[in-house]
């Protein structure tokens, strides 16, 4: 059932909501909740059967944090393109370590030697963001949780300040608070993610 189009009282005035808006929130909400699956997933996997296949899961992370940072709505513009600047260096140094290594030694390479930490981080940089951008438009504390369990987790192994117990312990932490962060997402009304159109379209005008 197609949900007609709502219009709307906004800071520099009328904006309508399209079903085309309301497609780009889920496209949003469904990017978000792939990324966190697949995080689950290759800890999980990790976990039970060893590293070898868990590059499908980190492409499967990548390509949902890039479509998240592409519908996701967020007012500063600059801001928008920096994470998806940071999602593209990531993908980037993910790629390079693949290419030098080979796909299955992905992850250990992170174990093993923290300074590629250094290439894949901006992916992570993104993901902080994104998480950072949910607190403060939602206030809700898993999404502050992934904002700062992230650099303190990458930071903390690069350095050497982290166990290996530690790290499995923030790291599924972190890992379980972003699907919280997914799930919550769904039963909120769409205009909450699209925030007020006007502002976009106030903000184009002036470019």
């Amino acid at each position: 059932m197609t949900v007609a189009s709502v219009t709307y009282e906004g800071v520099y005035g009328p904006y309508t909501v399209t079903a085309a808006h309301r497609r780009e929130v889920l496209l949003y909400r469904l990017s978000l909740l792939l990324l966190a699956v697949a995080q689950i997933a290759a800890l999980m996997q990790w976990r039970w059967f060893g590293p070898v296949l868990c590059w499908p899961w980190v492409l499967l992370m990548l390509a949902g944090l890039g479509g998240a940072l592409r519908w996701v709505h967020i007012y500063l513009r600059p801001l928008h393109r920096a994470l998806q600047l940071f999602w593209l260096l990531g993908c980037a140094g993910f790629a390079v370590l693949a290419w030098q290594g080979g796909p299955a030694a992905v992850l250990p390479e992170l174990v093993h030697q923290p300074l590629w930490i250094w290439a894949v981080g901006p992916a992570f940089a993104a993901l902080a963001g994104l998480g950072f951008k949910e607190f403060f438009c939602f206030q809700r504390p898993e999404a502050i949780g992934v904002t700062l369990l992230l650099p303190v987790l990458l930071l903390g192994w690069l350095v050497g300040m982290l166990s290996p117990g530690l790290a499995s312990v923030l790291l599924a932490l972190e890992s379980v608070l972003l699907l919280v962060l997914a799930l919550r997402k769904f039963p909120m009304p769409e205009e909450a993610d699209l925030g007020d159109l006007s502002v976009f379209a106030q903000l184009d005008a002036g470019l």
